[in-house]
């Protein structure tokens, strides 16, 4: 009997054991060889997220080899690439409803075509790609890097109200692609219902109004009417300064600019002190 118990306690032991270490391989955690990141940017009125996985060089020749010219290339590793645009944008010039798209790309030395995929799902299975699963399909030229990148880059460059570039970075090579919105037509329309209401955004309004060369008299008015709310707000001082050095009338705009510097000296805000001297000097 006694016998009998040491072989159960033995056993249980064991298992115990076993589960234990199970357990902690279960738990162990290594680096991604191909660590997936999301990039996130606002845009226009609205977001371009990005998530893709990031391969490295690792001593290897990329394009041509690694990733063949003229073959269909997942743009990254695991996983689906994938663009999602929040609003309806431009890529190249090309209209895209707004949605969530795999990014598929057939490299070669002088030209990339760019795909919009709607398969989600496909990832590297490239010998299942199907043409009739294409949202869009363009072409862009690529550019030699200046210094090498390790690991597969996708990001968001030069980003603007409207406009921005989708850039691809790997090993030697840049690929940008052109993103714009068309959102003037929406801006305009919400301005016109914001400006009739209590809480009216007179200095959103006016700025919009300056940085797309729209009514620059509509501008100051607006401006004028912010100031009167918020009089010692020397960041709407320096629009008003702006909008009348762009109307032509250089008294103004100097008049302005020095209740700037007034202002931003008293809230101990150099930089819009620079600003405003920097835009007198360059108006003289």
């Amino acid at each position: 009997m006694i016998k009998t118990k040491k072989i159960i306690s033995a056993i249980a032991i064991a298992a115990l054991s076993f589960g234990s270490l199970n357990t902690q391989a279960q738990q162990l955690k290594v680096p991604a060889p191909s660590p997936l990141q999301t990039v996130k940017q606002n845009f226009a009125l609205g977001d371009v997220t990005i998530e893709y996985s990031r391969p490295g060089v690792k001593g290897r020749v990329i394009f041509g080899d690694v990733v063949p010219f003229g073959k269909i290339w997942r743009t990254g590793a695991n996983a689906t690439t994938k663009v999602t645009f929040s609003d309806d944008v431009k890529l190249e010039g090309n209209d895209v409803k707004a949605g969530t798209y795999g990014l598929y790309t057939i490299p070669n030395k002088d030209s990339w075509d760019i795909m919009l995929y709607k398969d989600l799902t496909l990832g590297g299975d490239v010998a299942e790609y199907k043409q009739e699963n294409e949202v869009l399909r363009f072409k862009v030229k690529p550019a030699a890097l200046n210094s090498k990148m390790e690991s597969l880059t996708i990001n968001l460059s030069d980003v603007m109200p409207t406009s921005a570039n989708i850039e691809l970075l790997w090993e030697n090579t840049r690929v940008a692609i052109q993103l714009t919105a068309d959102i003037d037509a929406k801006v305009m329309k919400n301005i016109e219902g914001a400006v009739g209401k209590d809480n009216r955004p007179y200095f959103q309004a006016a700025s919009y109004y300056y940085d797309n060369n729209k009514d620059l008299k509509q501008a100051s008015a607006w401006v004028d009417k912010a100031i009167e709310q918020n009089p010692k707000a020397f960041y709407m001082m320096l629009l008003k300064a702006k909008i009348a050095y762009k109307q032509g009338d250089k008294t103004a705009g100097k008049t302005w600019a020095e209740k700037t510097i007034v202002s931003a000296t008293e809230a101990k805000n150099d930089d819009y002190v620079a600003m405003a001297k920097k835009l007198m000097a360059d108006n003289k």
